[in-house]
């Protein structure tokens, strides 16, 4: 088995990451997930979270907002429609982007309600995470 892997991260802006990892702590869609070497290949899409890249230097964390990852035996892609080092985001961003998802949410077709109800929360989530205030809007 492999000590590292490769691990991409790109966001439309920039390319954030491009280390070897130990693994990667990934907030699926469908749950959380960690990619390791070796890892069998999938391919999920990604919820408003927290994306933690372990090397064997130590840990940096990034906020994630959507888009893909990509993991193989060798290598792990997340390619992400928004993606911030932890430590860069503010206040402000995480008010801008509760409030797009919130806007989202009272725009949605009924069918679609519950899909944006739970970007929302997740995005709440993700601000009380990195300790930030999420300053929700009521539904």
């Amino acid at each position: 088995m492999a000590d590292t892997m490769q691990f991409d991260l790109v966001s439309p802006e920039r390319r954030l990451a491009s280390v070897q990892a130990t693994e990667i702590r990934i907030p699926g869609a469908e749950g959380d997930l960690t990619a390791m070497p070796d890892h069998a290949p999938l391919i999920t899409t990604l919820r408003p979270g927290v994306l933690e890249v372990i090397t064997p230097a130590g840990s940096t964390t990034y906020v994630v907002t959507g888009g893909f990852a990509e993991v193989t035996g060798e290598g792990t892609t997340v390619l992400a429609e928004r993606a911030h080092p932890v430590e860069e985001v503010t206040q402000a961003m995480v008010d801008e982007m509760i409030a797009e998802a919130h806007e989202a949410h009272k725009a949605a077709h009924p069918d679609v309600a519950d899909v944006t109800a739970k970007l929302l929360s997740d995005m709440v989530a993700m601000s009380g995470h990195i300790g930030l205030d999420a300053n929700v809007p009521n539904f």
